[in-house]
């Protein structure tokens, strides 16, 4: 997990879309921090932070503290809002975390030992099922990734979730199967050849 710096904020007493886009106006952003059983607290932030912060990575899965006023809030960023033409952001959603607060999000999948994998040796394709894998992790040990280990992996394997090792605390949230993370599938010259391979034998048995 990451931790993040502080993140300066103010309270904000106005609400609404008139009140937001004047805030815009100013190169700040409506937020909002909610649960941990608390009444929600509406905040502005500056814009221009969190759109770096957003691009810098990591941005969901970093526990920071915003100092309101000088008030400390033990946060995780849980969803945002992009304008669709500038990609800049238009509002956040905090999430309070407690000491033993365990939190819902999704975390990236990274590869290592691809010069390990037999089936990529051969020419064969890492084909990723998913990029992501949502998993219910305590708030102050998110993993920043989930690593997938490709040694000895041969063509036409698949790496299922059981094959991978998550963090003390990390599961997944998908519960009732095996899903699938990635497969090392074949490469098309290779295909076309098995399948000339096939039609050749089926002939053969034909004669």
């Amino acid at each position: 997990m990451s931790q993040g710096k502080t993140l300066k904020a103010e309270a904000r007493e106005r609400v609404g879309k008139g009140s937001a886009r004047a805030l815009r106006r100013e190169g700040k952003i409506p937020a909002v921090i909610y649960g941990d059983k608390q009444a929600p607290v509406a905040i502005t932030v500056s814009a221009k932070e969190i759109y770096q912060r957003i691009y810098a990575g990591h941005f969901s899965t970093t526990v920071i503290d915003i100092d309101v006023d000088g008030k400390l809030f033990h946060v995780l960023p849980k969803e945002y809002q992009l304008d669709k033409v500038k990609d800049t952001p238009l509002h956040v959603d905090f999430l309070r975390v407690g000491k033993n607060s365990v939190v819902t999000v999704e975390v990236p999948v990274h590869f290592e030992n691809e010069e390990l994998s037999p089936g990529i040796k051969r020419g064969g394709v890492l084909n990723v099922v998913r990029h992501e894998v949502e998993v219910h992790s305590p708030a102050d040990a998110i993993p920043e990734a989930i690593v997938v280990n490709l040694e000895g992996v041969d063509l036409g394997d698949s790496i299922h979730i059981s094959a991978v090792k998550l963090p003390k605390g990390v599961t997944p949230t998908i519960t009732d199967r095996d899903f699938t993370i990635a497969t090392i599938a074949a490469p098309a010259g290779l295909k076309a050849e098995e399948a000339e391979s096939e039609a050749a034998e089926g002939e053969a048995e034909a004669e």
